[in-house]
């Protein structure tokens, strides 16, 4: 009985990890308000993808 659990926490654990993809975030008013730009900027690996990120926030809110 064990295995099986050890087996499926495994399996889960995988999946988990390749659902994030490495896709960037989606520019909304979601991700580009306060405390979404706090969760999504720390996932970007360098300055120019997140500055890039922050640009495009700006230009939305401008509209």
């Amino acid at each position: 009985m064990k295995s099986k659990y050890i087996v499926f926490i495994i399996v889960l654990s995988g999946a988990l990890t390749s659902c994030g993809g490495d896709k960037a975030p989606e520019i909304n008013s979601t991700n580009c308000s306060g405390i979404g730009m706090q969760a999504v900027l720390p996932t970007f690996d360098n300055e120019a993808e997140r500055q890039a990120f922050i640009d495009k926030c700006q230009a939305m809110t401008e509209k």
